[in-house]
C-alpha cells in the first residue's frame, strides 16, 4: 500500500463525490483546508448525471433545482454557471387521474389546499365536500411527528391524499404518503398544523406569509446542458484551487489512530484506506449513502452505524425517449404526475423539450420526454429488462396523451436505492446519528438522507458538516480555523450523494 502521511494544515478527506461531497470540498477550500475527495465509482455527481440522447443534451438524474432556497443557485454562480442558469419554459403541469389529464391545482402546500374549491375539477364532488368539513372538526394532534397521509386524511379525507399528495410526494421521495414524516418532509406544514385547529386555515396562513414575503422569480431553475453539469463544474474548480479528487477509490477502512502513526506528535488522526492508498487526515466528511457510512463506522461508532443502517431507500428508473418532432404532438405543459391509486405503471412524465427551452433550441427536430417508474417497496417492475420498461412507458404515455409514435432513441437509467425514505420519526433518527457521530472529533456526515433530498438541501447539509468541523476543536487539534494559515472568510457553497 502507498501511505500518504502528509497532514498539513487542516487536511480533510471527503468520502463521496456526489453534489454533497463536492460542495463540502468546495467550502473546505474556502476555509483554507487541504482537501482530498475519494469517490468509489468511476464518475462524479452522484444522482446528478448529464447525458445525451438523439443529439440532445439531457439529464439522466435530477433535472431541476429549487430556486426558492439559495444554496444550489448560489453554488452554480460561484462555479461559473451563472450565464447558463435557466428557468422552465413552462410551469404548468397535470395530474393523470380518473381517466384524464387534469390541470395541476393551484393554492396548495404540497397538495394540501387552503380551500376546498382549489381542488375542484381534480377531486370528485364528494371529495371536495369532505374538505369543507375540516373547519368543523376538533383539533387533530400531531404529536412529536405524524405521517403526512395519515394526518391529512383525518382532516380532509383520503381522496386529497390519494389523488394529489401521493403523486407530489412520490415525485420527491418515491415513497408512501401514509408513511412519510410530515415533520421531516413538509416541516412548514407540520409547524402550522400544530398552531391551528383547521388544516386549511393553517395552509392559508402559510400562503399569507409567503405573499407578505413577496417572493418573486421562478420556483425551480435548471442549467443549460442539464443540472448534471453542476457537480462537474464544482469539481473543476476544486482541482483548479489545489484540491485532489480521486475516482475509483472505494474506502474500505476508516478509523482513528494515534498521531505518531500519522506522522504527528501527541494527536489523534483519521486513517483512511482506499484501494492501495492509505491517507491520514485531521477531519473526515462522510458524504455517502447511509449503508456505506454504516459499514465504515461499524468499528469506531457502532451505535451510529446501527442507526445509519436502519435508513431505508427506494429504487426507481428513468426512461428517456426521443421522438421525431414532426411525428408527435404532446399536450401543453411540462408533463404530468400519476397517483398510485390509479394503478398505472409510470408515476410521472416530464416533457423535457417543452420544459427546458435549451433542449428545443439545441435540437429542434427532436422532442425528448421521460417517464419514471418505481416506488418504495416496488421490486417487480424494476426487475424487468430495459426494453420492457420502455414498452410499459410507451403504453402509459399512449393512454395518457395518445402518443403512439415509435421513438428514435430510448435510454433507461436505474437508480437502485436512489432515494432515502423519511418515515415518521426520521428527525429523531437523524438527531441520534449526529449525536453518536459528534462523539468522534473531526467527523461529520452529510447528504440526502438527513435534512432533505433536493439539491439545495444536500448542499446545505454539506455546508453544515463543514461548519461542524470548523467548530470541532477536538477533532482538528485547535479547530480548522486555527490550523489554517490565513483568516477564514465564511462563504456560503457506493456513489457519493
Amino acid at each position: 500500500m502507498h501511505a500518504d502521511t502528509r497532514t498539513g494544515p487542516g487536511h480533510v478527506v471527503v468520502i463521496g463525490g456526489g453534489i454533497a461531497g463536492l460542495a463540502a470540498a468546495h467550502r473546505l477550500l474556502d476555509s483554507g483546508a487541504r482537501v482530498t475527495v475519494l469517490e468509489a465509482s468511476g464518475r462524479l455527481g452522484g444522482k446528478l448525471l448529464p447525458g445525451e440522447i438523439a443529439g440532445a443534451r439531457v439529464d439522466f438524474g435530477a433535472e431541476s433545482m429549487l430556486a426558492r432556497r439559495p444554496e444550489a443557485v448560489a453554488l452554480a454562480r460561484e462555479v461559473g454557471l451563472d450565464a447558463r442558469l435557466r428557468q422552465p419554459a413552462t410551469a404548468s403541469a397535470s395530474i393523470w387521474t380518473r381517466g384524464a389529464l387534469r390541470p395541476m391545482p393551484k393554492g396548495h402546500v404540497m397538495g394540501v389546499p387552503g380551500t376546498a374549491s382549489a381542488l375542484a375539477g381534480l377531486l370528485s364532488e364528494e371529495g371536495v365536500h369532505r374538505i369543507e368539513r375540516d373547519a368543523d372538526l376538533p383539533r387533530t394532534e400531531t404529536g412529536d411527528d405524524v405521517a403526512v397521509g395519515e394526518y391529512v386524511a383525518a382532516r380532509l379525507g383520503r381522496e386529497v391524499v390519494d389523488r394529489l399528495i401521493e403523486p407530489l410526494l412520490g415525485g420527491v421521495y418515491a415513497g408512501d404518503a401514509y408513511r412519510i414524516s410530515m415533520r421531516s418532509a413538509v416541516p412548514q406544514l407540520f409547524e402550522a398544523a400544530r398552531t391551528h385547529v383547521s388544516l386549511t386555515e393553517a395552509v392559508r396562513g402559510i400562503q399569507a406569509r409567503a405573499a407578505a414575503a413577496q417572493q418573486t422569480g421562478p420556483v425551480f431553475m435548471g442549467i443549460e446542458g442539464g443540472v448534471g453539469q453542476l457537480p462537474l463544474a464544482v469539481a473543476e474548480l476544486i482541482r483548479a484551487r489545489g484540491g485532489e479528487i480521486v475516482t475509483g477509490a472505494r474506502v474500505t477502512e476508516l478509523r482513528r489512530v494515534a498521531g505518531e502513526a500519522a506522522g504527528r506528535s501527541g494527536e489523534l488522526a483519521w486513517r483512511i484506506v482506499a484501494g492501495e492508498r492509505v491517507l491520514h487526515a485531521d477531519g473526515v466528511v462522510l458524504a455517502v449513502p447511509t449503508g456505506a457510512a454504516a459499514a465504515l463506522l461499524r468499528d469506531e461508532a457502532p451505535a451510529a452505524a446501527t442507526e445509519l443502517a436502519g435508513v431505508e431507500y427506494a429504487s426507481m428508473a428513468l426512461v428517456t425517449l426521443a421522438y421525431r418532432r414532426d411525428e408527435i404532438r404532446l399536450p401543453e405543459g411540462s408533463g404530468f404526475l400519476v397517483p398510485p391509486v390509479d394503478g398505472r405503471t409510470i408515476k410521472a412524465s416530464t416533457f423535457a423539450s417543452q420544459k427546458w427551452g435549451w433542449i428545443d433550441e439545441e435540437n429542434p427536430d427532436v422532442l425528448v420526454l421521460r417517464t419514471s417508474v418505481g416506488r418504495y417497496g416496488e421490486t417487480e417492475i424494476l426487475g424487468r429488462e430495459d426494453g420492457e420498461l420502455v414498452d410499459v412507458s410507451r403504453h402509459d404515455l399512449r393512454e395518457a396523451t395518445g402518443l403512439d409514435a415509435v421513438p428514435v432513441a430510448a435510454s433507461v437509467t436505474r437508480w437502485t436505492d436512489g432515494l432515502p425514505q423519511y418515515p415518521v420519526g426520521h428527525h429523531a433518527r437523524v438527531a441520534r446519528i449526529r449525536e453518536h457521530v459528534g462523539k468522534l472529533p473531526g467527523l461529520a456526515v452529510c447528504g440526502a438522507a438527513y435534512d432533505g433530498v433536493g439539491i439545495p438541501a444536500c448542499i446545505a447539509s454539506a455546508y453544515a458538516a463543514v461548519d461542524q468541523l470548523r467548530g470541532d476543536r477536538g477533532g482538528l487539534g485547535l479547530g480548522l480555523d486555527e490550523l489554517i494559515m490565513n483568516p477564514v472568510q465564511n462563504r456560503h457553497g457506493g456513489a457519493g450523494e
